[in-house]
């Protein structure tokens, strides 16, 4: 009981002991701190900031509870120094990819990472001691919380790539539908900031997160006249070959005044195709991913069916000779 005792006041010295030095970390480098806001919100650029206050407004329609932890999670992630500009702009940048592009994610975002990693320390201290044969060294807990510790704060940058990509592939799975959109709008005459909102219109109950970033090009065509710059603000959000491709034509066409519906139109058949293609792509390999749990799971059942009366039948004349 008294080693258990010990061993429970070494836990808590040692989670202690991270916390203190996260606390002298951030105070070491608070001198910065606003030195590095300035920086960041000066990287930032109009359409950002004007995004960021759209994601406030309807932040703001949250329930209690759940403003109340993004709160918290978004005044510790502010106060965290162990981050770069440069690694906040990213973050931004992979946050935005998510459909994530309010004023606060990021520092939530952060909260979120370093909460995460308290809590996988705080498992590997309490449970450590049982994972490996030299868990009861203290110089081993040590390495471990501080390993769980690192491995918390990695693995919601993981998700959050793992999510950007499925965003990424449903919104290039339904471009072929709003490309016939785009063309049955622009020949019966519709303008393109009217085009885009007729279509993002319409593929809202189909398609939510390509309907959002259409949603948000029209807003930003509307508000700055600037369709050049707005197409390219949806090329960079969704950063997809395919909208890339789309984009590009409508640049085009706008520069030069072409017409272009016949382009929408072959390009819709183009990623139609492509589609097809992915999919009898993923068709294909779906056997050779199967031969694996056939031989683990099926095969045996099979053999064990087929040739079990037989063994049965064998052994038991073996055992009456």
């Amino acid at each position: 009981m008294n080693g258990h005792s010990t061993g429970l006041l070494f836990d808590l010295l040692m989670l202690l002991a991270l916390l203190a030095a996260l606390v002298l970390w951030w105070a070491a480098n608070q001198r910065g701190y606003r030195g590095r806001i300035a920086q960041r919100v000066r990287a930032l650029s109009g359409a950002q900031i004007a995004s960021a206050a759209a994601s406030d407004a309807d932040e703001e329609e949250a329930p209690g509870l759940r403003q109340r932890l993004i709160a918290q999670l978004v005044s510790l992630g502010e106060r965290m120094p162990l981050f770069t500009v440069e690694h906040r702009l990213k973050l931004h940048h992979d946050l935005g990819l998510a459909g994530f592009r309010g004023r606060n994610a990021v520092a939530a975002f952060i909260g979120m990472k370093f909460v995460v990693g308290i809590a996988c320390a705080v498992l590997v201290v309490m449970g450590g001691a049982d994972l490996i044969a030299a868990g009861h060294n203290p110089v081993v807990r040590i390495l471990m919380m501080l390993a769980a510790f690192m491995v918390g704060m990695i693995v919601p940058e993981y998700i959050l790539g793992f999510y950007s990509r499925q965003r990424q592939k449903t919104i290039v799975a339904y471009l072929p539908d709003a490309l016939d959109l785009f063309v049955i709008c622009t020949n019966a005459g519709n303008s393109l900031g009217v085009s885009i909102q007729r279509v993002a219109r319409e593929m809202g109950p189909i398609c939510p997160p390509l309907a959002a970033e259409l949603t948000q090009t029209a807003d930003e065509l509307h508000l700055s006249g600037d369709g050049v710059r707005a197409l390219q603000g949806l090329a960079e959000r969704v950063d997809a070959p395919s909208v890339r491709a789309l984009i590009s034509t409508l640049t085009q066409s706008m520069r030069y005044g072409t017409p272009i519906t016949h382009a929408l139109r072959t390009l819709s058949r183009i990623e139609r195709t492509a589609h097809m293609v992915r999919l009898e792509e993923s068709a294909a390999k779906l056997a050779p991913k199967m031969v694996v749990p056939m031989m683990i799971f099926i095969l045996p059942a099979v053999c064990a069916i087929s040739a079990g009366p037989a063994i049965i039948q064998l052994v038991s004349m073996l055992k009456s000779l």
